[in-house]
């Protein structure tokens, strides 16, 4: 009875013909021992009995919310930690940047490991590696140690966070898939909103390797909970390494996240990012031709075949150009143009976060009903009203007005985050979910990069330009002027004293207004995301299609 229900159950979930589901079929054949062997021992497969999924969820949460929780810590403390180390503010960042490549260069691999190794083994060993990391970090007396301690945290983090969606994938059938990556949404929300307000506290109040000491016990926590819950053994089709493919995807997505990381603060004409931009490009292209001639690719490019995927993975690309420099740009417009702190910074934006994460199930459910279409077009418009509202700052802006924006965009990307990847992933067979599932984070991942880097360019190059527009309407001559800088000499000591003070407002002024320019920009963004949703498949036409070029292929693989 259980045997009947694992295959039936298998080949429901593969619904593929080819060589490797004929394979697992056959009683010679090695990879049938292996099944057989999974079967009699743990009884847990892929919608198989034995799978307790509230755990594995719940296993799953804890350990991508301390994964994604790591990486909006250490922001705050940087500068503390450039001071004790005695490095530059440059050589620091790489704590940030050399974690951001690690993890975007791994993500693309990742459709290859969870091919070659159990969920388990993977979920355990990522956990294990973050969290000798955190403690790597927290005991690190120099520069060298602690960034030997971020790249292992990347690794781990870089396994963790797309192996959440896989394993949705994998357990839920794709009528409750949504439900559950709303609920996987929380960490995914939660933890950057949170963490901006608790390194700013402890970063206040404690040493900043506090951080790091906390994040090694949660990790300790985080092992034995997927050690006693996380018990999951799939299928798996022991793929071959593509050793070169494995080196153009690293050196290809790895030139291309560092060049859109540094652009903004190095220029676009800069020779090194030049270079950056035409090594990534040059050895993404033969990462590409290399996967399109291989029989098992690392990286399977056929996702792109299926229309849903294709077109939800570009509004994916598009909004996350919107979000991530927004990301960036209110902490610069709180904290160094209004002055608040890093705790009130963060204590701003905390309740949209808090409303994005709880939301995230019922949206979720929302898309199992009613499907991706109407979510998206709601959700979308209603953050681009609010991406609006963001381009009307000003020096005197109310908090509780920047919060209540705040909010309402948050509110609108509760419907589009995790629904627009379980649409994008449901679009697909299940023998493409782990390429998809790579394919889509890394998309996402170098989106993120780009928006960060071009709204980030925007606000410097018309900051820039305002500034010599206010420099030209300071006409000494100009009697509104003369009398604003007597009144200013008063207070300030005289004339050179007046002369500074309002050089400096008027820079903060300038910089408002590229910060507003910036978001005229992700507010297009936002409107091209928007029209791109009126194009999107409804629930029943996208899961046909993908059913008839999944059988199209199937054959052709025979």
């Amino acid at each position: 009875m259980v045997t009947q229900r694992v295959e039936k159950d298998q080949e429901a979930f593969t619904n593929n013909k080819d060589e490797e589901a004929v394979a697992a079929k056959n009683p010679e054949s090695e990879e049938y021992k292996v099944n057989e062997k999974i079967k009699k021992e743990h009884k847990n497969f892929i919608f198989g009995e034995g799978v307790s999924r509230g755990k594995i969820l719940a296993a799953l949460l804890f350990g991508m919310f301390i994964a994604i929780l790591n990486q909006t810590l250490l922001n705050v403390a940087l500068p503390k930690i450039n001071t004790e180390f005695n490095i530059s503010a440059s050589t620091g960042q790489w704590l940030m940047t050399g974690f951001m490549l690690v993890n975007g260069i791994l993500i693309p691999i990742t459709a290859y490991l969870f091919n070659k190794y159990s969920y388990r083994k993977l979920f355990l060993v990522a956990l294990v590696l973050f969290t000798i990391g955190s403690l790597i970090c927290a005991i690190s007396m120099n520069f060298p140690i602690m960034m030997v301690g971020r790249v292992l945290q990347a690794i781990g983090a870089g396994v963790l966070m797309p192996l959440g969606s896989i394993v949705i994938i994998t357990i839920y059938p794709p009528e409750k898939r949504g439900a559950a990556m709303g609920t996987m949404g929380i960490a995914m929300i939660l933890a950057p909103a949170i963490g901006p307000t608790l390194s700013g506290y402890i970063v206040q109040n404690y040493h900043w390797n506090v951080m790091f000491y906390g994040m090694f016990i949660i990790g300790i926590i985080a092992i034995l909970i997927g050690f006693v819950w996380f018990k999951l053994y799939q299928y798996t089709t022991n793929p071959k390494a593509d050793i070169p493919g494995i080196i153009f995807s690293t050196i290809g997505f790895g030139a291309l996240l560092y060049g859109f990381s540094e652009a903004g603060n190095k220029g676009w004409g800069s020779v090194e990012i030049e270079t950056m931009f035409a090594i990534g490009i040059i050895f993404i292209i033969l990462f590409v031709i290399r996967e399109l001639r291989m029989k098992s690719p690392m990286l399977n490019l056929e996702v792109l075949k299926f229309p849903t995927f294709t077109l939800t993975t570009i509004i994916n690309m598009v909004v996350m150009l919107s979000l991530y420099g927004g990301m960036i740009l209110l902490p610069i417009y709180l904290q160094n143009l209004r002055g608040f702190s890093a705790l009130d910074s963060g204590l701003l934006l905390l309740p949209g976060s808090l409303i994005m994460g709880l939301l995230g199930p019922f949206a979720g459910k929302l898309l199992d009903t009613i499907g991706l279409k109407p979510l998206a077009i709601f959700g979308i418009a209603v953050m681009t009203y609010a991406t609006w509202e963001l381009t009307k700052l000003n020096m005197d802006t109310p908090y509780m007005t920047i919060m209540g924006i705040y909010v309402l965009r948050s509110f609108g990307m509760a419907f589009i985050m995790m629904p627009m990847v379980t649409a994008a992933i449901n679009a697909l067979p299940g023998r493409l979910a782990s390429h998809g599932n790579a394919f889509l984070n890394t998309m996402r991942q170098l989106a993120g990069s780009i928006g960060t880097a071009i709204l980030v360019t925007v606000m410097t190059t018309q900051t820039t330009q305002h500034l010599s527009a206010f420099g030209e309407e300071l006409d000494k001559t100009n009697p509104v002027v003369q009398d604003h800088m007597r009144e200013l000499a008063s207070q300030y000591g005289g004339q050179e004293g007046a002369m500074k003070v309002l050089l400096q407002f008027v820079n903060k002024l300038a910089t408002v207004e590229g910060i507003n320019d910036a978001f005229i920009v992700a507010t297009i963004f936002s409107i091209i995301a928007l029209i791109l949703c009126l194009f999107l498949q409804s629930n029943k036409k996208a899961k046909a299609t993908a059913q008839k070029l999944d059988a199209d292929n199937s054959i052709n693989h025979e």
